[in-house]
């Protein structure tokens, strides 16, 4: 009987393993880094990244926000107070930590794939363009997205360059800032996705580094 036990013991093992790590992967994929910003204002959208919320405060550029996230087990709400970077971009501070993703200060070649990442209430969605120009507009474009017609709270999407290697991995160019209706020299008018992109991002890694008071994260069982 002793024998028995010994040999079964390291199966029961790491079948236990398997689905203890089994069940911590798929509520950390479930989680996703996108969020919803409401104010007495309205709503729009922002992005958790490894530096921080960030967001375009179009309805809330200043006082409290409730800031809600979206974990594995469902939706977080938490309020937090705005401030401002400058260029256009805002951040607030949540008590817990959010699962989020890195930022990338790349501006994407013309031509390339990008996702962008936005949510309607709890229901999240992912669209895949390719990045075009215009010499007349500084930074990049995005091809016009029939869902942002007559849903300014979309405001906000996420902008994301994915890992070729790995589909999971994305990282954060860009917030989707609204409609640019540009005109070509035959009087054709077409519309497009302006984003505010990596220049701006960057305003809140630098005011992060700035900000030398370490706080401590309530950590949440499923964000590791």
């Amino acid at each position: 009987m002793q024998s028995t036990l010994k040999r079964i013991s390291p199966f029961l093992s790491a079948s236990l393993l398997l689905l203890l790590c089994s069940s911590c992967l798929g509520t950390r994929f479930l989680a996703d880094p996108m969020l919803v910003v409401s104010s007495e204002s309205g709503r729009e959208l922002g992005v958790a990244t490894n530096d921080g919320v960030v967001f375009l405060g179009r309805t809330a550029r200043s006082g409290e926000v409730e800031i809600t996230a979206w974990f594995g087990d469902g939706a977080s709400t938490e309020v937090a107070v705005v401030e401002p970077l400058g260029g256009g971009v805002f951040t607030a501070e949540t008590e817990i930590r959010l699962p989020s993703v890195p930022i990338s200060f790349d501006t994407p070649a013309v031509g390339s794939e990008v996702s962008v990442l936005g949510r309607n209430g709890s229901e999240s969605w992912e669209e895949s363009v390719r990045v075009i120009s215009d010499p007349r507009v500084e930074g990049f474009l995005l091809p016009w997205i029939a869902r942002f017609d007559g849903h300014p709270e979309l405001v906000g999407a996420g902008v994301f360059v994915v890992d070729a290697n790995n589909p999971r991995l994305k990282r954060l160019v860009g917030l989707i800032s609204g409609r640019l209706e540009l005109t070509s020299a035959t009087g054709k008018s077409e519309s497009y996705l302006a984003v505010v992109g990596p220049t701006e991002l960057w305003r809140l890694v630098t005011t992060k580094r700035d900000n030398t008071k370490k706080r401590k994260w309530v950590y949440r069982e499923d964000i590791l």
